[in-house]
Order: structure tokens, then C-alpha cells, then sequence
């Protein structure tokens, strides 16, 4: 098994970890409410998903 010979420095893993950036979630208007949704999921406000009605919105 590879063991490191010698110890991260500090300043190295905060340089490695700063590349570690989370994107905000894409969101597409709903073609049936017009609300924002994530892609390729149901509409949680309509319930609809490709133009279908498939849940009972809450």
C-alpha cells in the first residue's frame, strides 16, 4: 500500500481543497406553470413532468 514519505503542508492542502467549489443548481422554467424547476424531474408545484401529469401536487 503507497504511504506518503513525507506530511502535507498545510498551505499545499488548503491550495489542493480551494478547487473543491460547489455551483449553484440549474433551474428551468416549467412549461406548464412557468415556475422554476431542476431538469428532468417532476414540477413540484404542478406535478407535472413532459407535459404529463404523473403526481398530485402538494
Amino acid at each position: 500500500m503507497a504511504v506518503p514519505k513525507r506530511k502535507k503542508s498545510r498551505s499545499n492542502t488548503r491550495h489542493r481543497r480551494s478547487q473543491w467549489k460547489t455551483t449553484a443548481p440549474t433551474l428551468v422554467n416549467c412549461p406548464q406553470c412557468r415556475d422554476p424547476k431542476l431538469p428532468h424531474t417532476a414540477c413540484p408545484t404542478c406535478g407535472t413532468y413532459n407535459r404529463r401529469q404523473v403526481i398530485t401536487p402538494a
